[in-house]
């Protein structure tokens, strides 16, 4: 029985595209590169942000921590309110709840962040615990959220504590973090992986949307 659900937030429970798109194309500005076509900037919706600017723009350690800076500027003032609540994903965490699941969120957003998000759609009420990276980004990587998370849950990582759990995300880096921990990871298609990603990472299962994922979440 899967008592504990860790949740993304990201292209999960909300969708960022716009808020995220918008605050790396103003970094991108700062560094003299234009970029017109938003739909172009959807690879940055879900990894690590630096890790981003270094892949698909080529800066190094030092300029891809200060675009990150840089993104902040748009994204606290306006990118974070870029967004909107994925459909049926308020009723799935009623439902979920009311039938004793112990739900939670697990994100590479800096948690200040997340945390105004979710109370911004009310929808931190649900969440028992809320687990994002710090702003300093020691802890940014999937699988340190979730640990981080799970000690501050004060829940154990030993294989029967694991089997009660399983992570729910949309890009690969979800089902790949959730796996370092020995955690099932459920893949979701309204966000922005595809189903060859999720599977070939190795999600235990790939829903369509909120509807379905309850539907499965409820049986596990």
């Amino acid at each position: 029985m899967k008592d504990y659900i860790l949740f993304d937030l990201d292209g999960t429970l909300t969708n960022p595209k716009e808020g995220i798109t918008k605050s790396v194309q103003y970094a991108l500005r700062h560094y003299g590169i234009q970029v017109d076509d938003l739909d172009s900037l959807i690879p940055f919706i879900g990894p690590p942000l630096s890790e981003s600017f270094r892949r698909f723009y080529g800066f190094e350690e030092q300029q891809s921590r200060e675009a990150v800076l840089v993104y902040r500027e748009y994204f606290t003032d306006r990118g974070w309110l870029e967004n909107l609540e994925y459909p049926g994903v308020r009723g799935m965490l009623e439902r979920l709840s009311a039938a004793g699941k112990h739900l939670m969120v697990a994100t590479s957003k800096p948690e200040v962040f997340a945390m105004r998000i979710l109370k911004h759609f009310n929808l931190d009420g649900y969440f028992e615990h809320v687990a994002g990276a710090d702003l300093e980004e020691t802890r940014v990587k999937k699988a340190d959220v979730m640990r981080y998370l799970l000690e501050r849950a004060g829940l154990g990582t030993d294989r029967e504590s694991i089997a009660r759990m399983v992570m729910v995300g949309d890009r690969e880096h979800d089902v790949l973090g959730a796996a370092e921990l020995g955690i099932d990871c459920v893949g979701v298609l309204h966000g922005y992986g595809s189903r060859e990603e999720l599977e070939q990472s190795g999600a235990c299962a790939v829903v369509r949307d909120a509807r379905e994922l309850e539907a499965l979440l409820l049986t596990m």
